[in-house]
């Protein structure tokens, strides 16, 4: 891939963008009395009642009663919330700074299998950085509890293609599962999967400026 053909950016959430901390968040649920979030939770995409949650299905209050009538679970609504943001950990400030500096040279877009709690946490505490907020990273932000669309399916990146207009062989999706960026190749995008933790930066060497962390 020619990084100077490419003419759009899509970034994930998860992974890419915000690091996760999967075993805080069990822990958390563990102490609530929701050991069955164990069987539910992955780092690419969610099972059960989270899937629902993701895709938009439930709402965050159905949600916290449907799993106090499903398990021993008591915990108030906010309690629930608190064990569950603390799957997401922060944003590094360097990831930020590059947002803004690939913003001067790229439409950037965001593609998230997200939920409303965990977006929300990501608004009031993670993307906020030297005056710079969630919706100024990016030209538009499609969140899949939004759209009832979830990656891997193709649908959610043909949303994005009709309400963008972008043009996947002039497009570069980074993500970390390769089903998502599996199912962006078979519709021409270029993709990239860093590993976890990985500094993506020298994707983007000479446009950036080396920047170091």
């Amino acid at each position: 891939m020619d990084i100077r053909k490419i003419k759009n950016l899509i970034f994930d959430f998860g992974g890419v963008l915000v690091e996760l901390d999967k075993a805080r968040c069990l822990e958390a649920f563990n102490r609530l009395g929701f050991a069955e979030a164990e069987k539910l939770i992955d780092a690419y995409s969610q099972q059960g009642l989270f899937g629902q949650l993701e895709e938009g299905t439930i709402s965050p209050e159905a949600f916290c009663n449907e799993v106090r009538r499903l398990t021993n679970c008591r915990a108030s609504d906010n309690a629930m919330w608190e064990a569950w943001n603390s799957f997401l950990v922060t944003i590094p400030s360097w990831k930020l700074e590059a947002l803004i500096e690939l913003k001067k040279h790229f439409p950037l877009y965001l593609l998230s299998n997200t939920n409303e709690p965990h977006w929300q946490k990501a608004v009031t505490s993670l993307f906020p950085y030297n005056g710079w907020q969630a919706e100024d990273y990016f030209d538009r932000i499609f969140l899949s509890y939004e759209l009832h669309q979830v990656k891997p399916a193709a649908d959610i990146f043909r949303t994005v293609m009709a309400e963008t207009g972008v043009r996947p062989e002039e497009t570069l999706f980074i993500d970390d599962a390769e089903a998502n960026c599996a199912t962006a190749r078979s519709l021409g995008f270029h993709t990239y999967q860093p590993q976890s933790g990985e500094d993506w930066r020298p994707l983007f060497d000479g446009i950036l400026n080396n920047q170091e962390a």
